[in-house]
């Protein structure tokens, strides 16, 4: 492949067919094609947007296809199409002539010219309105606050649109700005991991700014973040601000510094802020990954400053040992980091909250146990979901007596407005990072 619109088009691929994680099919992908600049900035923007509004460009594709069916490959194809006509810098002329080209060459050989010529008509179609002129279309006399409407019109599943309209409480007017922020492609951010570099260090780099909050980041504004040494060596990392604060509100509550705990660390991010502080004040941490893979990437992130085991947290492989200070960093939908994982809303569903609400209410318990009198546990997650956050917190709390709730704001001062506490819950359209979640709770002494 030497075109970027070839790698989008097998990059859209790979998502659908072999469930693909889109950052990391892209960067092989650009690898292989040797594509790089603009070249290759055309193709993840082109691929990652066509992943992002892919049921707002299906809405849209709809009105303009009579057929019953059209194959999957023909379908990205137009999805392609679409995505350069409606929100690209791309001359509609060359956006249709160029899906043809590729519909020419995808799939057999016999249908080439049928596939082409369906392709021309459909996006020649599309060109006849601009964004706005398919929204008044489409939506017809839908109201602009029915979850549905607005699901189709921010590809967003309804589901999570419905659970972000209550996470956002009676600030639920904010949703179409969220749901909006969620569909804009987040500069890298990067962590100064303590113990191994420097904020100023960091900031000495070519490319980088400094960050809006975390004292320890810094953003790519030029190039990619593996071109830099100090990424590739794990000096940096690659960690969303809203991450490092939650991680950063652990090590600022009070309490002992000898022994800390991160009862499921992978891939590492928290892990190693946690241990480069940690290590700084004499203390050691100790990191269970259930996963042998993602234990390796905490091994590489964490660099020797903590012990890493595999295993269970559930379990408690860690023996009877207690902790002064515990992070429970849940496995959860992620729903909170829409806007870094483009495919990863068509992954989840509401199902998976079934099976996801146990687990986590079972390791916040577990970390509990370990917690020392008078220690401290953080419950994070990336997700504002109410089902995977608060009601979390306050089932496990219910059975614990004398455990109580901190004001986490207070430990993330670089922040306001995240809530009415004790809890703190950050926003792509408020704070510019990741949804993430925090609850701090007290073992009594």
């Amino acid at each position: 492949m030497s075109d970027p619109r070839e790698v989008a088009l097998e990059l859209l691929r790979v998502v659908r067919d072999d469930e693909a994680y889109a950052n990391l099919a892209m960067a092989v992908l650009l690898r292989e094609s040797r594509l790089s600049g603009r070249d290759a900035a055309f193709a993840t923007e082109l691929g990652y947007g066509t992943l992002r509004w892919q049921a707002w460009y299906d809405a849209i594709l709809a009105a303009c296809i009579t057929r019953e069916s059209v194959e999957p490959v023909v379908r990205d194809v137009l999805r392609l199409g679409a995505h350069q006509i409606l929100a690209m810098r791309v001359p509609d002329h060359a956006a249709v002539d160029s899906s043809c080209t590729l519909a020419y060459a995808a799939g057999a050989p016999g249908g080439a010219q049928a596939r082409a010529g369906f392709v021309n008509a459909v996006l020649r179609r599309v060109a006849e309105r601009d964004t706005k002129g398919w929204a008044e279309h489409v939506s017809a006399d839908r109201s602009p606050e029915d979850p549905a409407w607005l699901a189709t019109r921010w590809s967003h599943p309804a589901w999570i649109v419905r659970a972000l309209r209550d996470a956002l409480g009676d600030r639920r007017d904010e949703l179409t700005a969220l749901l909006q922020a969620d569909n804009v492609a987040a500069r890298p951010s990067l962590v100064a991991r303590p113990g191994r570099m420097s904020i100023g260090e960091l900031l000495a780099e070519p490319g980088v700014e400094p960050g809006m909050h975390s004292p320890l980041a810094a953003t790519v504004v030029e190039g990619i973040p593996d071109a830099l040494a100090c990424v590739r060596d794990g000096r940096a990392g690659v960690q969303d601000e809203g991450s490092q604060l939650v991680a950063l509100a652990l090590t600022r509550a009070s309490g002992g510094d000898g022994r800390w705990l991160d009862v499921c660390s992978g891939p590492g991010g928290k892990a190693a802020i946690l241990a480069g502080v940690a290590h700084e004040r004499g203390g050691t941490l100790t990191c269970v990954e259930p996963h042998s893979h993602r234990a390796r990437l905490v091994e590489h992130a964490v660099a020797g400053l903590a012990d890493v085991v595999i295993g269970d947290a559930r379990l408690a492989p860690w023996g009877n040992e207690l902790f002064d200070r515990v992070l429970v960093d849940a496995p959860c939908t992620g729903i909170g980091a829409l806007r870094r994982r483009p495919e990863s809303r068509w992954r989840r569903t509401a199902a998976d909250l079934a099976a996801l609400g146990p687990l986590q209410r079972d390791l916040l318990r577990a970390a509990l146990d370990a917690t020392k009198p008078g220690g401290v546990a953080a419950y994070v997650t990336c997700s504002p979901h109410l089902s995977e956050t608060e009601f979390v917190v306050r089932d496990v709390l219910r059975g614990r007596g004398g455990v109580t709730l901190e004001d986490a704001r207070l430990l993330v001062p670089e922040v306001a407005d995240c809530g009415d506490g004790p809890f703190v819950q950050l926003w792509p359209h408020r704070h510019g990072t990741d949804a993430m979640f925090l609850a701090i709770l007290r073992q009594p002494t």
